[in-house]
Formats: C-alpha cells, structure tokens, sequence
C-alpha cells in the first residue's frame, strides 16, 4: 500500500502554495486541529469546506460475537468520531461511471 503525505510534506507544500515559511504553516495546521478537535467536542461537528465534515456520532449498545470463540458478547453503548467527505471531492477523487 502507497503511504502517503508525511506532516514535514504538508507543512512545505502548504507553505510553497502560501507563499509563506515554514513555521507559519505548521502553526496553521496544528491550529485548524484544535479547533476542528474543539467544535466537533462542543457542537458534534466541524465543516472543512470543500473537503468534509467531521461527526460526533453515538453507537447504541449492542450484541456482538466473539470472533474465536463465536461467544455472544454485549457490545457498550460509545461515542464515535466519523469523516464525511465532501460530494465535490468524492467525484474529484473517484467520479462516478455511468
């Protein structure tokens, strides 16, 4: 599986688009994670626009199976983050055939 963009490569590509060094794209980034962190703990979710959302979503208890021993198991009730991507950017990445 290709890897892809490590933090060092954002933060240059980010910076050389800008126009701006190096530093100042770093503190760009890391600041857009604590608010996105942030408003999807206080609001439930947070809009990239362009790009996604991210959701606070809750996944209701459950039965579930053990996977070796085929035991039921109950499953607890959790509050789960989710990233919906974007219709413009699901068709730019992969558009549809048909």
């Amino acid at each position: 599986m290709a890897s892809g963009m490590t933090k060092t490569q954002l933060v240059r590509s980010l910076a050389e688009k800008v126009g701006t060094n190096n530093k100042t794209a770093a503190a760009f980034l890391e600041n857009l994670t604590e608010t996105a962190i942030k408003e999807t703990k206080k609001n439930g979710v947070f809009v990239v626009p362009g790009l996604g959302r991210l959701v606070k979503a809750h996944r209701k208890a459950r039965m579930g199976r053990n996977p070796q021993t085929g035991e039921p198991i109950q499953i607890k009730a959790k509050t789960v983050v989710k990233f919906r991507v974007a219709k413009a950017t699901k068709d730019a990445i992969a558009p549809r055939k048909g």
